[in-house]
């Protein structure tokens, strides 16, 4: 069986007025989202759960409701395989040595924050960050991710979607 998995972060709702209309495009067929912080409002969660389930974590620029609702960090399973989440894993000189000390069983770190996309395995350790959907930043463009795990080999795969 595979399993489709959306991945969002760096939304910052209400400062950009609203997810795009892409999103629905490209999730539509997705079993789960997951939001990798900096939703900012919790009516983010609401508003894609219209597509499917989510799970999220609190980044570093949230009000108050989303403070006290979300973790910081947390992990999922799907498929048999472990997903750690968080918003910030490090900077450029450390992320893999701190994915696996924050993460050491997951087989995929999932994270925000730098609004740059990521999508690199090391050492068996998938490290995925989504880009933002909102806020390009320095990025020519804003972006979403996808996971696919197939559950007969345990194998999971990335893919950056650019918007």
């Amino acid at each position: 069986m595979l399993h489709h998995i959306g991945v969002i972060s760096d939304t910052h709702i209400p400062h950009f007025k609203q997810l795009p209309e892409a999103v629905w495009k490209h999730f539509a067929a997705v079993e789960l989202i997951i939001h990798a912080g900096d939703l900012s409002r919790l009516s983010v969660i609401n508003e894609l759960e219209t597509i499917a389930p989510v799970v999220a974590v609190q980044g570093n620029v949230e009000e108050n409701e989303v403070i006290r609702t979300l973790p910081i960090k947390r992990e999922v399973l799907v498929g048999g395989l472990r997903i750690g989440i968080v918003h910030i894993l490090g900077d450029t000189h450390n992320r893999v040595k701190i994915a696996r000390q924050e993460f050491p069983t997951a087989r995929c770190v999932i994270f925000g924050h730098s609004h740059t996309p990521y999508n690199q395995e090391h050492d068996g350790q998938l490290l995925f960050n989504p880009g933002s959907a909102t806020d390009r930043r320095r990025q020519p463009t804003c972006s979403l991710g996808k996971l696919t795990i197939n559950d007969e080999t345990q194998h999971i795969n990335g893919a950056i979607i650019l918007l």
